[in-house]
This record gives structure tokens, C-alpha cells and sequence, in this order.
């Protein structure tokens, strides 16, 4: 999450824009054109991206998770007894990185690791009694702050964007 920036010096309170809105004084700068950036999937999807993990960061700070440790969770919420590699291929997270997000989950009594039924080398992921009521609540955050979010959309216009989106990075291999 990025800081927000502070006024500069020569700035007065009045002479702020926000939301992209033009003051009416005589000192105000032009509006700056974002035009071609907003031409860009990767600009707009960013910039929506940004609003939504800013609100996510504050509405799941009681709960303590950042947005990879709520997918991992979700993963495990809803598909108990998951590998370690499986929850890597679905989220695209590199091995590495989610054992540090796996000791951490189960250091926190929110999951646990049992012997996988069909594969001796491998364990299955499940969440504790704790990680499940977490889960609840985390996911009932999770889904009125996407309809805050999102307020300006209708369901339909919703579904289509997350529908487009999955094409974007659900494209086939090459």
C-alpha cells in the first residue's frame, strides 16, 4: 500500500484537487491528462486494484491478514486437505514464499497439517476450529467491502468485469 502523499508547501488546503475534480481559484493547476493511461487494462486494472487493497488493509487489520494470507486461507477454506503445491499453482505463489505464509498461519492455531490421504510424501491443509471461525468473518468482511467497492456497479456489469479479468490471467499456455 502506497503512503498518501502530503500537501507540498506551496500548497494550501483550499487548492487541493481530489478525486480528479478542478478548483475554481485563480492558483489552481490544470487538470493533468491521464487519457492514454486510461486506454490501459494494466493502468485501470492497478488503479482499482490499489482502491480495493487500500480498503481490504484496513477492514482485515482486527482479523491480522494481509490479502495473500486471506487467499490462502480462503484455499484452504474451501478445499480441506489442499497441498502446499496445490495452493502454489492456484495462487501463483512461489514455494518459498508459502511456507514463510504456512508456518505463520499455523503458528496462529488457524491451520493444521495431516498426512494426505493418497500421497505419503505430501500434507493435507485443513484450518483449526479457530481458522475456521476466522475464515467466516474474514470472508463476511471480505464480501461487504468488495460491494462498497464495487457500489457504482451493477450485478451484471460486475460479473462481466470479473469475468474478463479471469481471461486475462487464466489465459491458456502457450
Amino acid at each position: 500500500m502506497r503512503r498518501p502523499r502530503g500537501p507540498r508547501k506551496n500548497d494550501t488546503s483550499e487548492s487541493l484537487l481530489v478525486d480528479g475534480a478542478t478548483g475554481s481559484g485563480a492558483g489552481d493547476a490544470p487538470e493533468v491528462d491521464t487519457s492514454y493511461l486510461e486506454t490501459l487494462l494494466g493502468y485501470n486494472a492497478r488503479r482499482a486494484a490499489l482502491t480495493i487493497i487500500a480498503l481490504f488493509l484496513r477492514r482485515m487489520a482486527p482479523y491480522d491478514l494481509r490479502p495473500v494470507d486471506f487467499s490462502v486461507l480462503t484455499v484452504v477454506a474451501h478445499n480441506p486437505g489442499v497441498t502446499s503445491r496445490q495452493i502454489c499453482v492456484a495462487l501463483d505463489i512461489l514455494p518459498p514464499n508459502l511456507v514463510g505464509m504456512v508456518k505463520a498461519l499455523h503458528k496462529r492455531g488457524l491451520i493444521e497439517r495431516q498426512p494426505h490421504p493418497t500421497d505419503r510424501r505430501a500434507q493435507g491443509l485443513h484450518l483449526t476450529l479457530a481458522g475456521q471461525r476466522l475464515h467466516i468473518q474474514a470472508q463476511k468482511t471480505a464480501t461487504e467491502l468488495e460491494q462498497e467497492a464495487t457500489h457504482a456497479l451493477t450485478p451484471a456489469e460486475l460479473h462481466t468485469l470479473s469475468t474478463l479479468l479471469r481471461k486475462v490471467y487464466r489465459r491458456p499456455s502457450a
